[in-house]
């Protein structure tokens, strides 16, 4: 068999177990009632890993790469069938207004903060932000594909948006059960759905509350996700070459991500079409996150880490607290 097969085979292999066992995990009943993702579980489980991968690296980088690139994108792309116009037209002129002031104002607020502030690059800068902004691990994951940043940043920005999105899934619903904040079950679904980082926050944030919160939280969560297509092509147009030129590197998955939201909200399409779709999803994207777990350089990590979980944390409040003002002033 040809080298370069055996090697994209050996890697796609690699991933397929690691994104199995992660999934696997993430199905049992502790991590389940926790909504602990899969996406978390399958970078840890990457970086378990990761020095057997350096050490049999020749052997399988091609797969592993395959899977961290191509395979995230195909993610990207079915990521469309958990979204449909219908529902997010439902949220009405505040929901589209508030998300859309938190998407732009946590993109432009943190990327000044972490350049100027925090003397990040600006690659790690708009990475955490546009986690913190859109909707988590899949929009770093998206917009690192767009950029063609190492994959170390993407490791990174991640693992901050995962800690305070999960710290947010906890916290908010305590706050509810204290009668703080002092709003009513659709508020908080918007609150939620513009505030959590992951969508698995916001489903298991929303539950704790009530099932009108929840619906709300998703429908206003899906509308963040939505903004990542313009995000995708706005972004790298303040990206420079080497030469000092403007690119534009066209992230192509995006016009297939929109396709297939308007393909489930126009089309009647059995429900375990849809349901398989969203597994393969899924399993794109985690053995994506598995991949980078284990590309990742803890040199590098070291580097960045301290300083990008500070930003991430500051971020973090600006969401939130932003997050309630703009629910006060839109909703009243």
């Amino acid at each position: 068999m040809n080298k370069n097969i055996l090697n994209l085979l050996n890697g796609f292999i690699f991933t397929s177990v690691l994104a199995l066992v992660s999934m696997y995990i993430a199905s049992l009943q502790v991590f389940y009632s926790l909504s602990i993702s899969p996406l978390l579980i399958g970078v840890l489980a990457g970086i378990l890993f990761s020095s057997v991968y350096r050490a049999k690296e020749q052997f399988c980088n091609k797969g592993v790469s395959f899977s961290a690139k191509k395979l995230l994108r195909l993610g990207i792309v079915l990521y469309g069938f958990r979204i449909t116009l219908e529902g997010l037209a439902s949220v009405g002129v505040s929901g589209v207004a508030i998300s859309l002031s938190v998407v732009v104002g946590i993109l432009c607020i943190g990327t000044f903060l972490g350049i100027r502030i925090f003397r990040l690059d600006k690659e790690m800068a708009l990475l955490i932000s546009v986690g913190s902004a859109i909707c988590g691990a899949a929009a770093i994951l998206a917009l690192e594909s767009a950029l063609k940043s190492p994959p170390y940043k993407s490791l990174i920005a991640i693992g901050c948006v995962v800690v305070f999105g999960l710290l947010g899934m906890f916290f908010y619903p305590l706050l509810y059960s204290f009668s703080a904040l002092g709003l009513d079950s659709m508020q908080w679904g918007i609150f939620l759905g513009v505030s959590l980082h992951e969508v698995a926050n916001v489903v298991a944030a929303g539950s704790a509350i009530s099932n009108e919160c929840q619906d709300f939280a998703v429908i206003v969560k899906m509308l963040r996700v939505l903004l990542l297509i313009p995000v995708l092509f706005i972004v790298p147009l303040f990206f420079t070459d080497s030469r000092g030129a403007k690119t534009l590197q066209i992230p192509y998955f995006a016009f297939g991500f929109l396709a297939v939201i308007v393909l489930h909200s126009t089309c009647n399409l059995p429900q375990v079409f849809v349901e398989s779709a969203n597994m393969l999803c899924t399993f794109c994207l985690v053995m994506a996150m598995s991949a980078l777990g284990l590309q990742i350089d803890f040199k590098k990590f070291a580097a960045y880490g301290l300083k990008a979980f500070s930003f991430g944390f500051v971020l973090c409040l600006i969401l939130g607290v932003g997050s309630y003002a703009l629910v006060r002033l839109f909703t009243y």
